[in-house]
């Protein structure tokens, strides 16, 4: 699998609605993050989500691994942190090129 740090600004707007008093990353704000990051890194366009299960929250300021491996169709994917799993899933590539 290939990896990279996945950065989210401890000030994301989504932290403050979600929950106040206790920060929380809500998962589509997480799953769009990824999808960018492995657009831009594996130079591809995805189509959609296939499958995601969340693990753990995400809270301001956690320091995030993205890893993913792609095939033919599919790129499979695990968000951690540390030795943590947060997430992982599939995300579905479309048929065109990316841009």
């Amino acid at each position: 699998m290939q990896t990279l740090p996945l950065v989210i600004a401890a000030d994301h707007p989504a932290y403050a609605g979600h929950f106040p008093g206790q920060p929380v990353l809500p998962g589509v704000v997480l799953l769009d993050h990824a999808q960018l990051a492995i657009e831009q890194a594996a130079g591809v366009q995805l189509a959609g989500l296939a499958q995601a299960k969340f693990h753990r929250p995400v809270a301001p300021g956690d320091s995030l691994q993205l890893a993913w491996r792609l095939d033919a169709a599919s790129v499979a994917f695990v968000i951690s942190r540390g030795d943590e799993k947060v997430a992982d899933g599939k995300f579905v590539l479309t048929a065109e090129p990316a841009a």
